[in-house]
């Protein structure tokens, strides 16, 4: 099966409106999601109530586009070939296509779907532009035991952009740690008492007769 009965659903499921069982509750947005019902997205109080044994996944929101923490994601479904993101400290990755201006010129990597510019060489930008290259040209799919040359392709480069990732968070932090280290080590600035010290050696005046 290159791709499970609830992905679909899910790509088509619009999150964070208010639950209308839940609506005086302090965590009533609907941003969750089961796999196993797979039918509207529902509440932190609905999981507890209708959803206590399903597998559920949290859906998240940057810049008002959905996203799904990886960390959750993966466990499910096989995300190789998928561009992911840091935000706040989570690597996310977008449920969707998300509309952009045309791309530029010299630019390095693009979604093979939608043409969107990406960070590292993946190919696609989101869950629903793989979704698309699957049925379009079959040389990729979402299942966890799959062996194909195109997964094992796609999970090499994701594998890479992680690691070109950390070096550059490393450089980085070792970048920052440099300048202070520079500013620290930097002597002050001389005091105009001492810029303007008189040469010679002092004489006193000789006493009058």
């Amino acid at each position: 099966m290159l791709v499970p009965p609830w992905l679909e659903p899910l790509l088509h499921t619009p999150f964070f409106s208010v639950c209308r069982i839940h609506s005086d509750a302090a965590r009533s947005e609907c941003n969750m999601y089961c796999l196993d019902c797979h039918d509207d997205a529902f509440c932190f109080y609905c999981r507890s109530s209708r959803h206590k044994d399903h597998q559920v996944i949290q859906i998240r929101r940057s810049s008002y586009h959905d996203v799904v923490r990886v960390a959750e994601i993966q466990k499910v479904l096989d995300i190789s070939g998928v561009q992911t993101y840091v935000i706040n400290s989570a690597r996310v990755l977008f449920l969707n296509v998300r509309p952009q201006p045309k791309t530029g010129k010299g630019v390095a990597h693009i979604c093979e779907i939608c043409g969107r510019n990406l960070l590292d060489p993946f190919r696609f930008c989101s869950l629903g532009c793989k979704l698309e290259g699957i049925k379009k040209n079959g040389d990729a799919n979402f299942a966890l035991d799959g062996k194909s040359e195109a997964l094992t392709t796609g999970t090499t480069r994701e594998r890479i952009s992680r690691k070109s990732v950390s070096t550059r968070q490393q450089e980085e932090e070792l970048r920052e740690g440099s300048t202070q280290d520079m500013y620290l080590a930097t002597p002050p600035p001389p005091s105009a008492s001492n810029a303007r010290r008189r040469k010679g050696i002092p004489r006193r005046a000789p006493f009058g007769s």
